[in-house]
């Protein structure tokens, strides 16, 4: 009985034995790709000839002899990342490609360099990065760099006002500072950059500093510059913003109201504003006009015919001279 048992498990596994063994050997686990490695910018030329004859004119170009940065003959790799893989594979998914990176990837690809550049110190805390607007939004790495000032400014208005287009609409008031994209901006023209930098910076709205903490309309505006013996309240506090709009208005000192009395009489008009910014009777902050002051008589209706010293005074609290 044991014996024909033995015989019926010979015949029953002899086919799956040899089966097993007519398998072919298990293949090995592929081995991990090779980690990518430079190839310098004469391996990119090869295929991107346009690109990279643009490049040559661009600032950036600049890496391809710097050794102080260590991307010397690399200036395209700084950027998109080792390119051996891509030059074998000619795939588009074995480079980095700037622009199609999520923006906080893309602006810390520029912020590799740029991050200590006196212009790009306020990148990550400003308006553009915290709207996930990447450098690429605005700029292009390849194009050359255009010289012509003219030109630039209005490139870089151009540019600027495709996004921000309630701010061209301002533009088009009647008395506005002359932007060069208008055609009646004359050889005056002005560009967004004389005013603001998109990178960043610590007053609202990107503004520049003309020295110090100045607003950055003294920068032109320098007869408006103190320090004043009797300084108006709002340029200290405020700024030329809280009278002024700087990009276009329908007052021909482009205020922030079509009157002047009506400007002044924001602050200057009742007692609460008196009490509630704790000016003294007669003064600067809030104080309200004295009884002569009829204001529907025209003779009081442009407060400035006699405060003709409103950004402030050296001899004259009321600011008359």
């Amino acid at each position: 009985m044991l014996r024909n048992l033995v015989l019926i498990l010979g015949f029953v596994l002899t086919p799956l034995v040899a089966q097993e063994a007519a398998k072919p050997a298990a293949e090995p686990p592929p081995a991990p790709d090779a980690k990518p490695t430079y190839v310098n910018s004469e391996t990119c030329q090869a295929c991107h000839e346009d690109i990279f004859k643009a490049f040559a004119k661009n600032p950036h170009y600049r890496l391809e002899t710097d050794k102080k940065r260590k991307w010397e003959q690399k200036a395209c790799e700084s950027c998109h990342g080792p390119g051996s893989k891509h030059s074998e594979s000619m795939a588009a998914a074995d480079i980095i490609q700037p622009t199609k990176l999520a923006p906080s990837q893309a602006d810390k690809t520029c912020l590799t360099c740029h991050r200590n550049q006196p212009t790009h110190v306020g990148r990550i805390d400003s308006g553009h990065a915290r709207s996930a607007i990447a450098c690429t939004s605005c700029h292009s790495v390849h194009k050359p760099k255009e010289l012509a000032r003219n030109g630039r400014n209005a490139a870089v208005n151009q540019q600027c006002t495709s996004c921000h287009v309630n701010t061209l609409a301002s533009f088009q008031k009647p008395h506005a500072h002359p932007l060069s994209t208008l055609p009646s901006a004359g050889n005056n023209a002005m560009s967004c950059l004389d005013c603001h930098n998109p990178h960043g910076s610590a007053p609202k709205a990107n503004l520049k500093f003309a020295s110090a903490n100045e607003p950055g309309c003294l920068k032109c505006h320098a007869d408006k510059r103190g320090p004043f013996a009797f300084e108006h309240a709002p340029m200290r506090t405020e700024g030329c913003s809280s009278c002024h709009e700087p990009h276009g208005s329908t007052n021909p000192r482009m205020l922030t109201r079509p009157e002047v009395r009506l400007q002044c009489l924001e602050c200057h008009s009742n007692i609460a504003s008196q009490q509630a910014t704790g000016a003294a009777a007669g003064g600067t902050l809030g104080g309200i006009p004295p009884a002569f002051h009829d204001i529907r008589s025209p003779r009081y209706a442009n407060c400035t015919t006699c405060h003709m010293k409103i950004h402030g005074s050296h001899v004259n609290r009321a600011f008359l001279r």
